[in-house]
């Protein structure tokens, strides 16, 4: 099965852009008649014809939608500080992309090592997951910002914050949440929040939260929320 991630379809044909034709037609080798599948990232898959080429671009004529497809009864959004290693921040997103959520947030840390991300690549990373799972809802990938700015304003059903302070009352993610709920989970940088960002989260309403009794990297403690909310709500 081959799918073309195609955001802004309206209407019962669509023109594939340069990139997505050129893909198509000289990697994949397909031409008139071949079927196709679309997804918008709104919920929308299509399944199409090519019906059309030139020496740039590829035609296609929708034959069957189906409308919020796959949609799941509850919302994940995992904020979490960017890794040093920019690689394992990707293998990250396109490992929570193929599971399950809906939306993340890189957040700058005080104990960050990096601080600056390139939204356009890492989005590149989420459409290829999304297209290699048949995700028909794309994930929401917001600007980076600070840690304080974002426990300050945010807002979710069940707030969750994942820390490693030793000694400190915390709790599993089937202990803390509902199904069927809106999740909000803090996965901190290298080195952990720091103790004054744990207590701020604590005082603007989210609860501590244990993935575990080992010590996780960045990137395998959002996979494992990730997981475990999925698992929750299955």
């Amino acid at each position: 099965m081959h799918v073309f991630y195609t955001p802004d379809i309206q209407s019962d044909t669509y023109t594939l852009n340069e990139e997505e034709s050129r893909h198509c037609a000289k990697v994949l080798r397909l031409g008139k008649g071949d079927k196709v599948t679309l997804i918008d990232g709104r919920g929308g898959l299509y399944d199409a014809e090519i019906v059309g080429e030139t020496k740039r671009n590829i035609t296609l004529s929708i034959l069957n939608t189906t409308l919020n497809y796959q949609k799941r009864n509850h919302h994940l959004h995992i904020a979490i500080a960017p890794t040093k290693n920019i690689d394992r921040y990707e293998w990250f997103l396109e490992k929570v992309t193929e599971i399950g959520v809906e939306e993340i947030t890189p957040i700058i840390c005080e104990r960050s090592e990096r601080k600056v991300v390139k939204e356009d690549r890492l989005n590149k990373v989420i459409t290829s997951a999304v297209k290699q799972s048949l995700q028909a809802y794309h994930p929401i990938l917001n600007e980076a910002v600070s840690f304080k700015d974002f426990v300050q304003s945010a807002s979710a059903a069940e707030k969750m914050i994942a820390h490693c302070v030793a000694g400190e009352p915390r709790q599993f993610i089937d202990q803390i949440a509902q199904p069927a709920k809106q999740y909000l989970i803090l996965i901190g940088p290298e080195g952990d929040f720091s103790p004054a960002e744990i207590e701020l989260a604590l005082q603007n309403g989210f609860k501590p939260l244990t993935l575990g009794t080992t010590r996780l990297r960045t990137e395998t403690a959002g996979l494992a929320a990730c997981f475990e909310v999925n698992y929750l709500n299955r």
